[in-house]
Order: C-alpha cells, then structure tokens, then sequence
C-alpha cells in the first residue's frame, strides 16, 4: 500500500501549494544561479522528507502497538473507515473538540523558527525551511500519518510518509520557480476533488483489511499473516 502515499502527496500537492506555497514563494534562494536554485530548492524538499520520515517512525511504532494489542489486519480497515470520516464529516465539528489546542504553543514556536530562516540567506537556513516546515499542520500530512500508522511497522511508516513528501516535490517545485502560476478558479476545483481521492485511498485500505485475495490490493490473511511474522522474524 506504499504506492497510495505517492499517490496522495501527488495529488494533494495542489493543496499543498495553497497551504505551504507561500513560504516556497519566500524561500531566500540564490535566484542569480539556475544551479544554485536547484541545488537550495533540493535542500528545502530534504528538509520536509526527514521531518515526514522522522514522524512516520513514531506512528509506525503506534500502528505496531495497535497490531501487537490485537488489532492486526484488522488496523488498516479502522485506518481506512478513519480517512473516509475525516472527509465526510466537517472540519468545523473536529474543531469544537479543540484536538490540536495542546500544540498550539509547539506550532507557534515552529512558525517563528520558520521566520527567523527566512530572512536568512544560507542553505543551512533553507534546509531548516523545510525541515520546520513539516511540523506545520495540515489536513493532508494528517491523511498520510493515518496510512503510516496502518503499516504497523516504524521503516515502512517512515517510508510511508517519506513517499508521502516526494510525491508533493514536483508541484512545489514549481511554486518556487513559477511562483503563483495557478489561477484560483483551478485551484478551487482541484481542492474539490481531493477529497474524492483520499476516499478512495481509505477504501484501498479497507479492501487490504478485508483480506479478499486480490494480488496486491487485498492479499488473503493468510498471506498477510505470513509476511508480517516473516519481519519478525527477521
């Protein structure tokens, strides 16, 4: 199920440009060297992948719990039914339960590191961009930390979210090349139809749970059961 983070960080990297753009638009890259703009843009990006690979650890460790208690293969249809309510139900219910107020004083610490780098022109500073700004939040990250938890594993939870990060590169790319090159109109309908995709991620993961026999898609118990004991073998 790896290839759906690709997927979702491709896809979502549109909201990503709406989101994260303007700190890419005000990244204090060497815009006189077309060499030199590639190699920081490249700095920026490493710094977004580790902090993404860093956080899939700790919630492959949660999903590795989760799947030593009990849950199993079970896990990955909980993940997926997750994803699909998360679209379903408004963010402004989610909001009343106040779930993130007890990071606010973290994201706020995180935003002014982010202010203090970007007036500093060096590829230190922009590789620490990019690396505080993957702890800032998002909706999407949420999506792909939900994916990694199903791993039930820190590597392929780390590699989970590390996909995750790559595929939002080629888009964010752009924003700091071309800038806001995106009308808003555009903008509008791709931010519509994400939630269509992430759906249809959810319901990949509930198909893997289910255990159907489907190469790929939906292995049979059996097969999971084996596989998973294999790694711990190992």
């Amino acid at each position: 199920m790896l290839y759906t983070a690709f997927i979702l960080g491709l896809l979502g990297s549109f909201h990503c440009i709406g989101m994260c753009g303007p700190i890419a638009f005000a990244l204090p890259i060497d815009r006189t060297s077309k060499g030199k703009m590639i190699f920081q843009t490249m700095l920026y990006h490493l710094g977004r992948l580790i902090t993404y690979s860093l956080i899939g650890v700790l919630f492959g460790v949660i999903g590795k719990g989760l799947y030593l208690a009990g849950f199993q293969q079970r896990l990955s249809i909980l993940m997926g039914i997750i994803m699909i309510i998360t679209v379903i139900i408004p963010i402004s219910i989610f909001n009343r339960f106040n779930i993130t107020k007890p990071i606010y004083k973290l994201i706020g610490k995180v935003k002014q590191q982010l202010g203090l780098y970007l007036h500093k022109k060096s590829n230190k500073s922009i590789f620490l961009i990019g690396f505080f700004n993957g702890f800032l939040p998002c909706g999407l990250v949420y999506m792909a930390l939900i994916g990694s938890i199903a791993t039930s594993n820190a590597i392929l939870g780390a590699s989970y979210m590390f996909l995750f990060g790559l595929g939002t590169v080629p888009m964010m790319a752009l924003a700091v090349y071309a800038g806001n090159f995106l009308k808003v109109s555009l903008r509008n309908k791709i931010q519509k139809a994400i939630p269509i995709f992430i759906v249809i991620i959810g319901l990949l993961f509930i198909l893997r749970g289910l255990g159907l026999g489907i190469p790929y898609i939906s292995p049979s118990d059996v097969k999971l059961h084996i596989s998973t004991n294999a790694k711990f073998c190992n």
